[in-house]
């Protein structure tokens, strides 16, 4: 077991390495709708919504990336950022906090992601620890359930979920738009990380699935916290395999097989070739969600 989460811990911890060179990394911008745009660099997928009224944000990624964050934005309307909208606490999804709200940004994020990132945080199974965030990168409007921006004319709802990720997740629905950006509760075409250790749980991921497929048109455009544009029939299957293997785990876990027992029966065999060519493969998934099962039975 212990082999395995060294394991696990040096592969993220290689992939975070080989973003650390932010000088090779392009900030580009996809236009999904006349307002609202998909911005890729490294780290967490990014939403912006331009136009007349101001400039909105989801998620900033890595601090380094700030100045081709903007760039990139510049390049689509003059107006700087004024709101940025924080779908969970992660680092590679609010790195970019404190460098814009030094510049008069205003931080959104679910009341948890304010609670995790004024603490000292600790991610089991990366086994990282991450600091708390400087006061100024902290988010300085907070919500329960959700909130509403009414920009570019379009409404912006931002919706907490139920522990899913992590227990401050937030979908972002551009209601006119007809764009969904699902921060980490979607990692297109690739197993997800669950962090088991910030209140996240399988089950969860599955029930936000479930939220915004019952929202979501055939020709809706969704962005996922990782991964390339997707839509709504690739998020169903992502859903479908989420609880295929949820299930099985569960049932494992119910007839009293261990963790070891779990990973070596390969409950995720059928789906790696589709799914397991991320950076969390097939195994490291099953240990992942039955450790999380075995938390939250």
């Amino acid at each position: 077991m212990k082999s395995t989460f060294v394991a696990v811990a040096a592969s993220l911890a290689a992939c975070a390495a080989l973003a650390q060179d932010y000088s090779k990394v392009e900030v580009k911008a996809t236009q999904l709708a006349p307002t609202t745009w998909m911005l890729v660099g490294a780290g967490g997928n990014m939403g912006l919504s331009a136009g007349d009224d101001a400039t909105f944000l989801i998620d900033d990624q890595f601090a380094p990336l700030t100045g081709k964050i903007t760039e990139a934005i510049g390049k689509i309307t003059p107006k700087p950022v004024k709101f940025v909208v924080n779908t969970h606490w992660h680092f590679d999804h609010t790195g970019g906090n404190e460098n814009l709200a030094k510049a008069g940004v205003v931080i959104v994020a679910h009341d948890n992601v304010y609670k995790r990132m004024s603490t000292d945080q600790f991610i089991e199974f990366m086994r990282m620890k991450e600091p708390a965030a400087p006061h100024v990168a902290l988010p300085v409007v907070t919500f329960g359930d959700a909130v509403t921006f009414h920009l570019n004319g379009d409404d912006i709802e931002v919706m907490h979920v139920a522990p899913a990720h992590t227990d401050g997740d937030s979908i972002v629905v551009f209601t006119k738009s007809n764009v969904v950006h699902m921060g980490d509760t979607y990692f297109s075409g690739m197993y997800p990380f669950v962090d088991t250790s910030s209140g996240g749980r399988i089950d969860g991921m599955v029930a936000a699935c479930d939220r915004v497929l019952a929202i979501a048109g055939d020709d809706t455009k969704i962005i996922p916290g990782h991964g390339p544009l997707s839509n709504k029939a690739e998020l169903r299957a992502w859903r479908d395999m989420l609880a295929a293997i949820s299930a099985r785990i569960h049932r494992m876990v119910s007839d009293g097989r261990n963790v070891d027992e779990i990973v070596a029966a390969n409950p995720t065999a059928d789906y790696d070739a589709k799914y397991g060519n991320g950076y969390v493969k097939g195994p490291k998934f099953a240990e992942m969600i039955a450790l999380n099962v075995l938390k939250n039975p």
